[in-house]
């Protein structure tokens, strides 16, 4: 899969502008909001309790708000992944990206994955919401990879997304492509964790994300920008 030729208009489109840190200010979530508003990034990536602030941040632009779901372990149940989304939703996100319990498909329950994904897509399609499933690639195997990535693809989730950028690994290009080959060419796939340079966006690219998640968009498309893009 080649890569499309990239401007930074374009390049920050792909972009979900992140800040999951468990520590930070007021200040760093206008800072977030200000600097997607002004790149264009896809949208924010942050956690439920700043929905709202960040929906009055961006209100008038196109820039979407993002909440992460059971993150970083995904260690819920069901029950209170499904209203943690039905909050998030209410308050105005407009996509999710939700951490699938890994000891459950680890155990061999899917079940249980099935059930959290197809609760996910249900909640985001009633809200007019992007659904977004994070399988932490780096604790699979490359069958569980792609058994998570047909159930997503079945249940109607518009992406699989690799990393929640809080284990030892992030994305990866074997992941990317593996992801990209399981659900086909239409589906979105978000390369999450550890994406901080042109390089290792373009790379992400090329394997098949149609999705970055990064905290340093602002630096990756400048660099773009840099080469005369």
């Amino acid at each position: 899969m080649s890569t499309p030729t990239l401007t930074p208009a374009s390049l920050a489109a792909m972009i979900d502008h992140t800040f999951l840190k468990p520590f930070g200010t007021p200040a760093d979530i206008e800072k977030l909001c200000a600097e997607a508003r002004q790149y264009g990034f896809a949208m924010v990536a942050i956690n439920p309790a700043e929905v709202e602030t960040c929906v009055r941040l961006l209100a008038g632009t196109p820039v979407r708000v993002g909440a992460a779901i059971g993150f970083p372990l995904g260690q819920n149940t069901p029950e209170v992944k499904a209203c943690e989304t039905q909050d998030a939703l209410a308050r105005g996100a407009g996509e999710i990206d939700t951490v699938i319990n890994l000891r459950a498909l680890q155990a061999g329950r899917l079940d249980v994955t099935r059930r959290e994904i197809d609760d996910l897509v249900r909640l985001c399609r009633a809200a007019g919401a992007i659904s977004k499933v994070i399988l932490e690639t780096c604790y699979l195997t490359d069958d569980q990879k792609r058994t998570v990535c047909r159930i997503a693809l079945d249940a109607g989730a518009d992406f699989v997304k690799t990393s929640t950028g809080f284990g030892p690994a992030g994305a990866t290009v074997e992941d990317v492509r593996l992801m990209r080959e399981t659900v086909g060419p239409v589906m979105g796939v978000k390369a999450a964790g550890g994406i901080r340079d042109l390089a290792t966006a373009r790379a992400m690219i090329a394997a098949g994300a149609t999705r970055l998640g990064t905290s340093s968009g602002v630096a990756i498309v400048e660099a773009l920008r840099a080469e005369g893009g």
